[in-house]
């Protein structure tokens, strides 16, 4: 006996158990922990009822991908100012659907989940806001119009009578050969990727789709179980491809500031271009932005530059196919504005009343961002007593707000006269967010609006448009308003 117990009890056999107990005892330790955050979770949201959740799996059982905006949009119905949405059972969301709240958060600060924030966030939006200044903006709009013109060009040697085209790649590398000229003085390599698929364009998809997932996903909120599943694998390279691409870019502009004769040309602009901002911004100690800081705002504003506009336009065109009464009006409105000419100007963009009005409504109804996330950095109080601590993370599910009943007169209604002035005068003020609001508003939406204006007019110029009836879009929401299934369109090509 003595002898058997001597064998049991080797080294190696000690340290294995004693392994096993050092495991048994960290995950009580972690289980116990996660319910405490549970419990302190349903303490500061109690005041908000909502769907019921499942303790572990949360919201997520009850949403799918395609279904997901058609949920929280029924959950919005019920709970019209706000509701508690789980993501798994140990994080939760203040899902936001009213003006009211809206402004309480976007007026109240907090940190984006996505970008910078406190001093540092604060210095680089002063300083690259004279990048969207007036002066700035008025040149590109010959750009957009040359990236749009190549599109179109595409897209009336892909037309068929019976064969719709898919607009979301196409406008995508619009949009990326747009910005590439407009902020960052590239002109050279983007009109071949209009022409040729571009491995950015790839990479900032996979990136959304992924970033999405993952938020749905309760294990891949951490870090390391994210960091070895395939799909985090796949995050690493589209990062890899998205970085290689902006480094690209950085790296290309800088050699071009060695010459003389460009450097002393871009330091007699009266404004300077977004790249040129941050690649000769200077702190108070002569210092430029470090390598990772350039190359962080480089990456948000090429990602949002492109991206959301190119959802934007290929939902705006697709209304415009749903609704021809407005595309004629439209189209009408802008053949008056340009006469005889054949592109458009700065100038003309203040003229498209009727057509701004119907960009907006598009804007509404499919918000290229649907949502926006805040973790909030101290206590917050809602106009009706109730409150939230600091540590808290809100979401303003800006899809939901747009389509509220008790804020929006027949929501689903495409109805451009809601943004008449008469009518604008009478609504909240955060009734319509497609840009967000407050401090962290979206720093390019002038910038955005313009390409807008300008893709609509020269598209309608070309061509009448029409929905494909065979493959209507499916919603989806990867962070971008996207379709599951592409946007498909009818395009005749007009005398």
């Amino acid at each position: 006996m003595a002898f058997a117990l001597e064998k049991i009890a080797t080294p190696s056999s000690l340290l294995l158990y004693l392994a096993a107990g050092f495991c048994l005892i960290y995950v009580l330790l972690k289980a116990i922990q996660l319910y405490r955050k549970r419990q302190q979770l349903l303490k500061a949201f109690e005041s908000f009822p909502g769907p019921p959740s499942h303790w572990l799996y949360g919201h997520s059982s009850q949403i799918s991908q395609d279904g997901e905006l058609n949920q929280l949009l029924s959950w919005a119905k019920k709970y019209p100012y706000a509701y508690p949405r789980w993501f798994g059972g140990f994080m939760v969301s203040l899902t936001i659907n009213h003006p009211d709240y809206a402004k309480t958060v976007f007026g109240h600060g907090g940190k984006g989940l996505l970008i910078l924030h406190g001093p540092k966030w604060f210095q680089h939006r002063r300083l690259l806001t004279p990048g969207f200044h007036y002066d700035v903006l008025k040149p590109y709009v010959s750009l957009m119009a040359e990236s749009t013109k190549v599109m179109l060009d595409k897209w009336e040697r892909l037309i068929t009578v019976d064969k719709s085209v898919e607009l979301f790649e196409h406008v995508s590398l619009m949009t990326l050969d747009s910005i590439m000229k407009c902020a960052f003085s590239c002109h050279s390599n983007f009109l071949v990727s209009q022409i040729h698929s571009n491995y950015y364009i790839k990479a900032v998809y996979d990136l959304t789709y992924l970033v999405f997932h993952r938020i749905r996903f309760f294990p891949f909120h951490n870090d390391f179980i994210y960091k070895i599943s395939s799909q985090g694998r796949r995050f690493q390279e589209a990062c890899r491809l998205a970085h290689q691409h902006t480094d690209k870019v950085i790296k290309e502009r800088k050699t071009s500031l060695q010459d003389q004769q460009e450097l002393e040309k871009i330091q007699k602009k009266k404004y300077l271009d977004f790249l040129d901002i941050l690649l000769c911004a200077k702190d108070e100690n002569g210092a430029g932005l470090s390598d990772e800081d350039l190359r962080a705002e480089v990456d948000t504003f090429m990602f949002e530059g492109h991206d959301t506009t190119a959802s934007g336009v290929s939902w705006l065109l697709y209304c415009m196919a749903l609704h021809p009464e407005h595309q004629q009006r439209c189209r009408e409105e802008i053949k008056e504005i340009l006469g005889d000419r054949e592109t458009i100007q700065w100038d003309d963009l203040g003229k498209m009343t009727y057509s701004t009005m119907c960009i907006k409504e598009s804007l509404r109804i499919y918000p290229p961002v649907p949502g926006v996330s805040r973790l909030l950095s101290k206590p917050i109080t809602f106009h009706d007593g109730r409150t939230l601590p600091e540590g808290s993370l809100v979401g303003v599910h800006i899809y939901s707000l747009h389509r509220n009943p008790t804020v929006w007169q027949d929501p689903e209604v495409f109805d451009p006269m809601r943004f008449s002035p008469e009518n604008v005068s009478k609504r909240h003020s955060h009734a319509f967010l497609p840009f967000a609001a407050g401090a962290r508003n979206c720093i390019g939406k002038q910038f955005a609006m313009n390409e807008l204006k300008v893709a609509l007019a020269l598209t309608l110029l070309r061509f009448e448009l029409a929905p494909d009836p065979a493959k209507p879009p499916k919603e989806i929401p990867q962070i971008i308003l996207k379709s599951s299934n592409g946007i498909h369109l009818l395009l005749r090509k007009l005398p």
